[in-house]
């Protein structure tokens, strides 16, 4: 690993060579290369070791664009990161290998029925500023792995991070294959003026329907990974002490810019003053000297999101109960809480995305839901602090992009789990399988042989009722099931049952042929000779 943190000036790729780069990993594509497990495994190596050997200029980097402290980088970008990669080294030969293990009817079986794992083709994916080294890097894991060719476009709000990622991916990964472009608007909007066979986008809404609205002019598929205002419950039942450790630990990472944090908490109004004291204990635990004085606190990335987020606080009528200071030289703004009594307060009406969040008093679980539901009815995250049915009902009641029951997203923390949004918190997921899955076509392929025209007649002009008779009894099911949809136990139930009791045992044997008997004398004697025949 190299001990250079030496990060390299911001500088936009040229407009001009932008849509040479796309020809080029479209090229790339083309040549069959990426097709090759092997290709695509060497690539991911290189990855890894481009990481490793670049870790001391990532974290540079993050603490020059965001304040990320090196424990904090460690874990939600490096380690997040390769945690990710060393699965999909793992997992990656399985992964690609055809599904034979399918369902369908069993006259199908001469076509030696099964699924291709294919590539997508050349993709695009444009990364956020709150995560900028992992949330590009992960979802390159995935493109690489499905034997894509794939142009990076990182945020320009993380214009250190830009710059590593691009010369850490130039450095290790296949020239021509891989690119990164910086910039801006006028860099995205060019790269989406090139027709690719999937974008993958991370980000906020506004910009996703832009994507999306683009990538619909040539029915290019898109993965929107994009936020939310993700809901808390509270309740008496609750343990408020290690609530209030966990819900802060979940604002105070990343300045409370992660698209999974809370932007309110619905706590029982029995427990909301008792739930606050928790809060500010857990508060001074924290930050003994204050959150500005702490080498472990970030900052907000740009003076752009601290004017929105600070604009939340001034304009809130409610009361700041936790926090509440800000300085927007450093721009700093302290985790801060705000107890607010109506849902058309700015805290409950637009996304923080920040270290700030309002507290709403409810009676119970049942208007927690009913708020949750009208704030923002598919958030991309919920958390659920109460009794088993209180979390069971919040789940079943409550829709959401992944879900924490006793703490702050830890769903998305598994980096090796699904991860994906639903409605308005994005559609598709990544991560481990899902990344893979993610940027692959599945392709399904038969094999017809030859012997099997005579069996396949009934498709032939001039047509048969003859032979469709005989197909349709071929491939016909008898339903288990009534006209009121009440479920069947027939004849071929209760064979499963009885073979299946006592076990490969003598005495199981005679437990089942005292079933068997049983179970003759319950139909008829017709079914009861039947029985007896089947043993005999």
């Amino acid at each position: 690993m190299t001990t250079d943190t030496k990060i390299p000036p911001f500088e936009a790729t040229p407009l001009d060579k932008i849509a040479q780069y796309a020809a080029n990993a479209r090229a790339a594509y083309a040549s069959q290369k990426t097709k090759d497990v092997e290709w695509r495994l060497v690539q991911l190596r290189k990855l890894y070791w481009g990481i490793t050997d670049y870790t001391p200029k990532i974290i540079a980097a993050l603490k020059q664009d965001v304040g990320k402290a090196f424990n904090e980088a460690m874990l939600t970008e490096v380690n997040f990161t390769l945690s990710d990669l060393n699965l999909t080294l793992k997992k990656l030969k399985t992964w690609a290998k055809d599904d034979t293990n399918l369902d369908y009817p069993l006259t199908f079986t001469p076509l030696r029925p099964h699924v291709r794992k294919e590539p997508l083709g050349a993709v695009l994916i444009i990364g956020p500023y709150n995560f900028p080294f992992m949330l590009n890097i992960a979802p390159l894991v995935g493109a690489i792995s499905a034997g894509c060719t794939a142009i990076i476009k990182p945020s320009e709000s993380a214009p250190a991070v830009a710059m590593v990622v691009k010369e850490m991916v130039e450095k290790y990964l296949d020239p021509g294959s891989f690119y990164v472009v910086t910039g801006a608007v006028a860099e995205t909007t060019a790269l989406l003026n090139e027709k690719w066979e999937k974008i993958f986008y991370t980000g906020g809404p506004t910009v996703a329907r832009i994507i999306a609205k683009k990538a619909a002019e040539t029915l290019t598929p898109v993965t929107l990974e994009l936020g939310g205002r993700n809901p808390a419950f509270v309740s008496k039942a609750a343990d408020l002490a290690l609530t209030a450790r966990r819900l802060m630990w979940g604002k105070c990472t990343n300045a409370g810019q992660v698209c999974m944090s809370h932007n309110y908490v619905c706590a029982e109004r029995e427990v909301v003053d008792d739930f606050i004291k928790h809060l500010n204990a857990t508060y001074k635990e924290f930050f003994p000297n204050g959150p500005k004085a702490s080498p472990d606190y970030g900052r907000i990335v740009n003076e752009r999101q601290f004017d929105r987020i600070k604009k939340m606080l001034d304009s809130t009528k409610g009361k700041i109960v936790m926090g509440g200071e800000s300085d927007k030289s450093e721009l700093y703004i302290a985790p801060t809480a705000v107890l607010v009594d109506s849902l058309d307060d700015p805290m409950m009406i637009e996304e923080s995305f920040g270290p700030i969040w309002s507290i709403y008093p409810v009676d119970n679980v049942n208007e927690a839901v009913k708020v949750m539901n009208k704030v923002d009815p598919t958030p991309l995250s919920l958390m659920t602090f109460g009794s088993k049915a209180e979390n069971q009902q919040v789940l079943s009641s409550v829709t959401s992009g992944g879900a924490s029951i006793n703490d702050s997203y830890m769903h998305g923390s598994v980096s090796t789990l699904p991860f994906g949004g639903v409605g308005e918190s994005g559609t598709g997921a990544y991560h481990g399988r899902a990344s893979f899955d993610c940027f692959t076509h599945r392709r399904t392929v038969v094999t017809t042989p030859s012997w099997m025209d005579k069996l396949l007649r009934v498709r032939y002009l001039p047509y048969s009722a003859k032979d469709l008779k005989q197909f349709l009894w071929m491939n016909s099911v008898t339903p288990d099931f009534d006209r009121n949809g009440r479920q069947l136990r027939g004849l071929g139930y209760w064979l499963w049952m009885v073979f299946g009791l006592g076990g490969p045992t003598a005495k199981g044997a005679f437990l089942r042929w005292l079933a068997v008997l049983a179970v003759g004398y319950a139909y008829s004697n017709q079914y009861h000779r039947h029985f007896i025949n089947l043993l005999s």
